[in-house]
């Protein structure tokens, strides 16, 4: 048996006069006296609970006075409509439970009083985690899955899990992290994108798998983690990438509608108003990308690849051009992507290679991939990697592979882009950085 009959925000003005039981964490309480307000909030919102010396029972009060911030209470009451109560509603009690009394002085602020520092918050991350407007951000990140989920089962995709341990390093070995499997050495994996090339090549031609990855990078930017998650898509039978620049770009415009939908609230808490972004989003290509930047004073040397400086400049030039926070940067140069990636067979200089760009910044690689065996094979030469430690990829093309591609969007970099958070670690639940384990 539960030990609420309502959430917060199930309880209604009209519904006056009704007894429900609610149950959470104190958030705030007011004494004025004769007249005493506490404030209770679950994880759908918050309730005012109101005592007035002579209409509640005198233990109800004392009670009350024993209360503190976060100790986690019961309470069962009637409802009172009332304009001047958050929600328009509050509650008359009849009996409060206390469940769990907190031990010590909570050590960063829930109710918002005091602000602290992000790491500080993210030492007592479980606390931080009350916090509404943090909440918030983890409900529209779930809301945000679900739309693209939607998009992808109306699309006739399928879901897949792909492995997390890699007996081999699938782009360069500097970047990830070695565990211990039994008698050998194993990696966690960089990407899930060498595995669903080959589940698209048995024959599943639209996959999705949604899981973490790991980049064992020493870095200290907002916009870096080590771990992060992805929601990542493989097509087969494609024309060229820009069938894949469609699938990534409805799939976010189907995540986006979501939160515009469900999340009014916790968009309202957070101060944000998002609308779905308009498609196709704009693209720009290499080498076209040069002369843009060299407008407005950036000059990268032809056939290299920009920096994020440079990636800022771009995302300037589509707001002001387009009026777009979203814009694909189409055919990189190859010499700076993987050996999967397809190259133009009329300018093998240049890659079907695409990011996903919003607001400056990168939140996804893809493309389409090179499914020819003998230019897989030559691809690799070039880039000087083994092709006895890549033979459990390459050889199953020998057998028929089909004109494939697809994308591995980032989770928290999108939630941050969209929300405007300051720092990609707001975004993780429990993030990991090179200084962060714990909690």
């Amino acid at each position: 048996m539960s030990m609420r009959t309502h959430y917060t925000t199930q309880v209604k003005p009209e519904d006056e006069g009704r007894e429900v039981t609610v149950a959470g964490w104190v958030h705030k309480i007011r004494d004025l006296g004769k007249l005493k307000f506490i404030v209770l909030r679950d994880r759908t919102g918050i309730l005012q609970i109101t005592l007035k010396k002579g209409c509640v029972e005198e233990g109800l009060i004392s009670l009350a006075e024993k209360l503190r911030e976060e100790d986690v209470i019961s309470v069962t009451g009637a409802v009172k409509a009332t304009k001047i109560a958050p929600g328009e509603r509050e509650l008359i009690p009849s009996r409060i439970e206390i469940i769990s009394k907190t031990l010590d002085p909570v050590p960063v602020s829930v109710s918002g009083n005091i602000e602290s520092n992000l790491d500080t918050r993210l030492d007592h991350r479980v606390l931080d985690l009350r916090r509404p407007e943090v909440a918030a951000v983890f409900r529209v990140q779930s809301k945000l899955l679900e739309g693209m989920q939607e998009y992808l089962w109306r699309e006739g995709f399928q879901q897949v899990f792909t492995p997390c341990l890699m007996g081999a390093a699938s782009e360069s070995g500097a970047e990830v992290f070695p565990v211990v499997y039994f008698n050998k050495s194993a990696f966690l994996r960089q990407d899930p994108q060498l595995h669903r090339q080959l589940a698209v090549i048995s024959g599943m031609d639209r996959i999705y798998d949604l899981g973490p990855s790991w980049r064992a990078e020493l870095s200290h930017t907002p916009r870096h983690l080590c771990e992060h998650r992805g929601c990542a898509v493989e097509i087969g039978f494609i024309r060229d990438e820009y069938d894949v620049m469609r699938v990534e770009e409805e799939l976010v415009r189907s995540g986006v509608a979501k939160v515009v939908s469900d999340c009014k609230e916790e968009l309202e808490a957070l101060g944000k108003e998002l609308s779905v972004p308009k498609s196709p989003f704009p693209e720009i290509r290499f080498p076209d990308v040069y002369s843009i930047l060299e407008e407005y004073g950036k000059k990268v040397p032809y056939g290299e690849d920009y920096d994020r400086e440079s990636e800022t400049i771009l995302a300037k030039h589509v707001k002001e051009k387009h009026g777009s926070d979203f814009f694909f940067v189409n055919r990189f140069p190859f010499r700076v992507k993987p050996f999967y990636v397809m190259r133009l067979d009329d300018e093998p200089t240049w890659a079907r290679s695409v990011d996903l760009v919003c607001k400056g910044l990168e939140l996804s690689s893809g493309g389409q991939r090179e499914h020819r065996y003998d230019k897989i094979i030559g691809q690799i030469k070039e880039k000087g990697m083994s092709m006895v430690g890549l033979k459990w990829f390459t050889e199953f093309f020998r057998y028929g592979a089909p004109p494939h591609g697809g994308f591995n969007i980032g989770i928290e970099r999108l939630t941050m882009q969209l929300l405007d958070l300051q720092n990609v670690q707001e975004a993780a639940l429990f993030p990991r950085t090179p200084e962060r384990l714990l909690p």
